[in-house]
């Protein structure tokens, strides 16, 4: 697969969406970073801001997601924003690649979790880099095993926690030079 062909989907966050950015960015790989007017970034290259019209295509029931991801959430107006924002980036990326904490429901915690979701939803190929773990996990028929995921698929979304470890980045840094050669 060449570099040149590949686009990683993201949202330029602080943490895991900024340290894909700087992956994709040193192995010549386009990036799009989706996001909304209001919305803060830390990496704002090839930024697509959603207008409102765009946002409501990824639009889904707050109840829904509190039910699929058995939590609730209290900021409903701007983390719905948040979740059509991913919707976008999930909908756009092929494989799905993402950092955060597996959670024993096997949803993953935090707005990442969301990402995932939908990846299974719509049976994407997934894995997730779980920091309390420090390894990767694939999502196959229905669970997380343990893996060395490289992306395989021209279009890709990198998201997860705000909170990257070191190793977390040690790791989205290998998984870029495992499936691309050196930078």
């Amino acid at each position: 697969m060449e570099r040149k062909k590949c686009t990683l989907y993201s949202g330029g966050h602080k943490g895991t969406e900024n340290a894909f950015g700087e992956m994709a960015e040193k192995w010549g790989i386009n990036e799009v970073n989706y996001t909304f007017t209001g919305h803060q970034m830390q990496r704002e290259k090839n930024s697509v801001i959603l207008s409102e019209t765009e946002l409501q295509r990824g639009d889904i029931s707050m109840e829904l997601v509190s039910n699929m991801m058995g939590r609730n959430y209290y900021e409903a107006d701007k983390i719905r924003k948040v979740l059509q924002t991913i919707f976008h980036m999930v909908n756009r990326g092929h494989q799905v690649f993402a950092v955060g904490t597996i959670q024993t429901d096997n949803t993953v915690k935090g707005g990442t979790g969301w990402a995932v979701e939908l990846a299974k939803l719509f049976n994407r190929p997934l894995s997730v880099y779980d920091t309390e773990r420090n390894a990767w996990f694939s999502w196959r028929q229905g669970s997380w095993l343990e893996d060395s995921p490289r992306i395989e698929h021209s279009t890709f979304v990198g998201s997860g926690t705000r909170n990257l470890t070191r190793e977390g980045g040690k790791a989205i840094e290998q998984l870029f030079a495992d499936s691309f050669g050196p930078a």
